[in-house]
């Protein structure tokens, strides 16, 4: 590839997405790399690192370099971001290309500015960031130009956005260190509770995937079980147990809670015209979290609103964020994009 492309990225805690324009997304792996202590060689990035989690030896590090949405290990997130746009559009370009980020909204100026060097340090000639909730607008096809409100939820690995918005800005919002992560933590300490068995990460994303809900009245088997291996933490030997919808969903309450308030308190804080057309037209959800089985219904019992998951969920952000490179006039004018330019 000689010449630049417009390239948006959705650096998610659980996996990052790349756009190009004219190709549509060409990347989803894991926000995973395995690096060589001795070397600092990367041995693996993506889905092959992600397999090797837990089942490192001490001379290879397998880690997951964002967590809760944003960055952990600096270092580490350039050069895994470095090889995902080498691989998406190859290694040589004649022009740098301009990259889109999206970033959680209610990011520190700390955490923003580490997201830019990033994508910089990566190859981009210029990075713009974007606000994850109104990326994931645009990916489901909402018309944020308009002069009415729109209600968007976006459940990611690391956080949960929840945004009212209207005339190319967001109105109101508020993003919580909770997502897909948190609910397989939450499911982790709820099998150690309930059945004295330490599981793993992977293990728990299988449970919730498989089995998990967070409306137990709409699941058609509730007792439905899935066996589960992990260490026994009385004997310390490994262990086989089954677990059920019903567990998960006890497992999952804490959490849900805490999106569930967090959507109360924008609501409350929406300016009563925007609340009129959120009436009418609900609650958009995207990101894989909201995938999970009853989502939608616990936030449409609890809020009184109709509540739509949007067609691509888990690809909407990235997809938001090759649409914002489309309309980047538009959105700066707004002052929902920010850029940093190479040096």
């Amino acid at each position: 590839m000689f010449w630049a492309e417009d390239i948006g990225v959705d650096l998610g805690t659980a996996s990052v997405l790349v756009y190009v324009r004219g190709r549509g997304i060409v990347l989803n792996e894991p926000s995973v790399i395995a690096i060589d202590r001795n070397t600092d060689n990367i041995i693996a990035v993506g889905e092959e690192a992600r397999q090797m989690l837990g089942r490192t030896p001490g001379s290879i590090v397998a880690s997951r370099p964002l967590r809760d949405g944003v960055i952990a290990d600096y270092d580490v997130t350039e050069r895994m971001l470095r090889y995902f746009i080498q691989k998406a559009v190859g290694k040589r370009f004649f022009f740098r290309p301009r990259v889109m980020v999206c970033i959680p909204s209610g990011v520190t100026s700390v955490e923003e500015r580490a997201a830019r060097q990033a994508a910089v340090q990566a190859g981009a000639r210029q990075a713009f960031l974007i606000e994850e909730p109104l990326a994931a607008a645009l990916g489901a096809g909402i018309d944020i130009s308009e002069a009415s409100g729109n209600m968007v939820i976006d459940v990611g690995g690391g956080t949960t956005d929840i945004a009212i918005i209207s005339l190319g800005g967001i109105v109101c919002s508020k993003s919580l260190r909770v997502g897909g992560d948190k609910f397989d933590e939450a499911i982790i300490r709820h099998v150690r509770k309930e059945y004295n068995l330490m599981i793993g990460e992977r293990t728990a994303e299988d449970l919730k995937i498989k089995i998990g809900t967070s409306h137990l009245k709409s699941t058609q088997n509730p007792d439905e079980g899935l066996d589960v291996r992990g260490r026994d933490l009385i004997t310390g030997l490994p262990k086989t147990v089954t677990v059920t919808s019903k567990v998960t969903a006890q497992a999952l309450t804490e959490p849900l809670e805490q999106v569930m308030a967090s959507v109360k308190e924008v609501l409350e804080r929406t300016p009563p015209e925007l609340s009129a057309d959120i009436v009418s037209k609900g609650i958009v959800l995207t990101g894989g979290g909201g995938l999970l089985h009853g989502f939608d219904m616990l936030l449409s019992e609890r809020t009184d609103l109709p509540v739509y998951i949007a067609e691509n969920p888990i690809s909407c952000v990235a997809l938001g964020t090759g649409k914002a490179l489309a309309m980047l006039n538009y959105l700066q004018s707004a002052q929902s994009v920010a850029v940093h330019r190479a040096l």
